[in-house]
């Protein structure tokens, strides 16, 4: 199987890369662009994947609420012309989303499932929501995976995540300030690479979400990854308001993996273990 990779530099396409097998290509943002047409078409055209995965995005959620041009360039057209193309030489398209295309229910306080419709509060969650659609209206043979809280090791310059900058900042500051009325799932790349792989493995085709199990706030998830790396830096919890941030963020976007945990045949693990996992390698 010939595999086409976009957005490989990243941390889920370090952590997916080692699992595929075939003839896999992930280029560098410089050889295929999402955003650049041609390029995408050229490499479609030249490479003939059987199976094309996107893991390239726009995630600057507090940026996209002054550019949304360059959030919908990257989230929705470029997924666009992505997905037209893998259905054109009838490819398996996988393509990566987020939890923040939900945050419009205010009062929820259950685990989203694939069914639950969505409803973005922000450009970013609209503009990832724009691409799932596209996807999933123009590749019939497509896999869109949501995911919510993802930290990892990355090959790109500038990907950082908040497992590595809640250390970094103990390391600075006298205290930390943290936000504790939005809950997520904080979920390692490790895993969701893992099962993604499975979900291709099995050919299951749809809309899967695939997180780490459990919840927690930002706030709890900063005091374990100081407690696992020993640091007794203050953590002071703070309001979505006090924090002040440009875009607004869901206060609620916990997704259920039933679906998930069902189609691989096992259940994906706490947060807490895969957090401890990551902080030991």
């Amino acid at each position: 199987m010939r595999i086409l990779l976009i957005g490989g530099a990243g941390q889920l396409g370090q952590a997916l890369l080692p699992l595929l097998s075939g003839e896999v290509w992930a280029p560098s943002s410089s050889e295929v662009n999402l955003t650049r047409s041609v390029e995408v078409t050229h490499a479609f055209e030249s490479f003939r994947p059987n199976l094309a995965i996107n893991l390239s995005a726009y995630n600057f959620v507090d940026k996209a609420e002054h550019e949304p041009e360059q959030a919908f360039a990257v989230n929705a057209i470029g997924v666009q012309h992505f997905a037209s193309q893998a259905a054109a030489i009838d490819a398996g398209c996988v393509h990566v989303s987020t939890d923040y295309v939900f945050g419009l229910d205010a009062d929820r306080s259950a685990p989203y499932t694939e069914t639950d419709l969505p409803g973005p509060v922000s450009v970013y969650g609209n503009s990832k929501l724009a691409g799932e659609y596209f996807v999933r209206s123009l590749a019939p043979r497509h896999l869109v995976v949501r995911t919510c809280g993802l930290y990892g090791r990355s090959k790109s310059a500038g990907k950082g995540n908040f497992v590595e900058t809640m250390l970094r900042l103990a390391d600075t500051h006298d205290e930390l300030r943290v936000v504790n009325d939005q809950c997520c799932t904080p979920s390692s790349a490790e895993t969701v690479a893992d099962a993604i792989a499975a979900l291709i493995d099995r050919d299951c085709w749809g809309l899967f979400h695939v997180t780490d199990s459990g919840e927690a706030t930002w706030y709890e998830m900063a005091k374990e990854v100081l407690r696992l790396a020993g640091k007794r830096t203050p953590i002071v919890p703070i309001t979505t308001a006090e924090f002040a941030a440009k875009a607004a963020r869901p206060r609620y976007s916990v997704l259920c993996t039933k679906k998930t945990d069902q189609a691989i045949g096992r259940k994906l693990p706490p947060w807490q273990e895969a957090l401890a996992r990551y902080l030991d390698s």
